[in-house]
């Protein structure tokens, strides 16, 4: 059993608000995604409301913003959700629904396993993303750190080649 898993958190600013035709195709995929999510290999928690989402979590001081955060065993468990299933055609419309950010809107953190992160770790995580870059802190998919275990056994890593 690995002693740390990986929390993620993403935030997005839609171009209108949820109820908005605009927003129809992505409202309509939510619990699709959120299935394909929950049946990923590697997942083990995402934050919901009684809704089965995420988006009436209000957080970063901007009710506008749509939070999304989970736990998953590992970065590679992640990034196959994220960049190589059913995910990456939500990913390839994310312009028609929401705004580009200017600053971070992703942060990647180890926990110790059975921990589950909160709202507030979030934007801690965020911040500190933004304010001093990738670090064990807070890093990203492009700039990820390993696990603290498998930085005292590197060749358990398991970080494929990114």
């Amino acid at each position: 059993m690995p002693d740390h898993h990986l929390a993620q958190v993403n935030i997005a600013l839609p171009v209108e608000p949820l109820t908005s035709p605009r927003l129809a195709g992505f409202v309509n995929a939510l619990e699709e995604i959120n299935a394909l999510a929950d049946a990923a290999p590697g997942f083990l928690w995402r934050m919901q409301t009684e809704d089965g989402d995420a988006t009436a979590v209000r957080a970063f001081d901007d009710d506008r913003l749509i939070v999304n955060m989970s736990l998953w065993a590992s970065l590679d468990a992640l990034a196959d959700y994220v960049y190589r299933g059913g995910h990456v055609e939500i990913m390839r419309r994310r312009r028609e629904w929401f705004s580009p950010m200017r600053e971070a809107y992703q942060a990647l953190w180890w926990l110790p396993a059975g921990q589950l992160p909160t709202v507030d770790d979030a934007e801690l995580r965020v911040a500190h993303l933004r304010e001093h870059g990738p670090s064990e802190y807070a890093f990203t998919f492009r700039a990820p750190f390993p696990a603290p275990a498998d930085r005292l056994f590197p060749h358990r890593t398991g970080l494929r080649g990114r």
